[in-house]
């Protein structure tokens, strides 16, 4: 992920106080929400990270067949990322 924890919480604090202050959400307990809103948001940043790492495994476990083959780690890398991204219709 490329940014810290701590500012994703500070995004989400600023994104709940200005929601609440432009009157589109209301809430009783904001720090119940700015805390879901911190979850979300780093679900989101981290997707990316997750795939990557699912990318990794599954490209050890092909690493014989790709050194037999000749094939291009950065190459197999991209082709299987995206094939993940799609699959989880992710937006990257």
């Amino acid at each position: 992920m490329i940014f810290s924890k701590d500012y994703v919480g500070y995004l989400a604090r600023q994104t709940v106080k200005h929601l609440t202050e432009a009157k589109m959400i209301q809430t009783q307990k904001p720090a119940i929400l700015n805390e879901r809103v911190t979850q979300a948001l780093l679900d989101e940043l981290s997707l990316e990270d997750r795939i990557n790492e699912e990318v990794r495994v599954i490209l050890e476990a092909l690493q014989d067949d790709m050194r037999r083959t000749g094939a291009s780690y950065p190459e197999m890398f991209k082709k299987v990322k995206q094939r993940l991204v799609t699959q989880y219709k992710a937006v990257l």
